[in-house]
């Protein structure tokens, strides 16, 4: 096999995504729906939820709650970081479990503050941090990191630890 043809087995997809201040963070492709462009004021805000959980988003017909990404993991709070945007942009992650009784309402939009490109990355290579590395706030939806050959570090999630933060109701 040539060394240009990727090795399907070991690599997977990732969505890189960028979250301020200046972290990148990735997640399985399998586990993302698609990507949103969402308008402001578009996601209704619901009372009593954690100050991470943006509110609910008319999403093809189905109510699809949407959370601040960064503020969920101890990063800048997208209310807090002083862009002129006009529009959110935000994924859907579904549970990573191929289940075929899984419902819409498992589904969560992650609003990040931009969507950078896919990466091809070997699983084997996504490593743990030091402990003193990791923040209380991330250290639940921690995969691990992946450093890339070019040296940029990439900040691996575990989609369903997200999914299961969510409050229940």
């Amino acid at each position: 096999m040539p060394s240009t043809t990727r090795d399907r087995r070991t690599e997977e997809q990732f969505l890189r995504f960028h979250l301020i201040p200046d972290t990148n963070v990735m997640l399985p492709v399998r586990h993302l729906t698609e990507v949103l462009n969402i308008p402001l004021g578009q996601i209704m805000p619901i009372p009593q939820m954690p100050s991470w959980v943006m509110g609910v988003y008319n999403w093809r017909g189905e109510v699809l709650w949407m959370v601040d990404l960064g503020a969920l993991v101890g990063l800048t709070p997208t209310h807090q970081q002083g862009l002129a945007v006009s529009s959110h942009r935000a994924v859907v992650l579904h549970p990573g479990h191929s289940d075929a009784h899984s419902s819409r309402n498992q589904m969560l939009g992650l609003v990040v503050s931009r969507v950078e490109d896919i990466e091809w990355c070997n699983r084997d290579e996504i490593q743990s941090p030091p402990a003193t590395a990791v923040t209380s706030a991330l250290a639940p939806f921690l995969q691990g990191y992946w450093l890339k050959n070019n040296g940029d570090m990439i900040i691996a999630l575990d989609g369903d630890s997200i999914l299961a933060a969510m409050p229940k109701s």
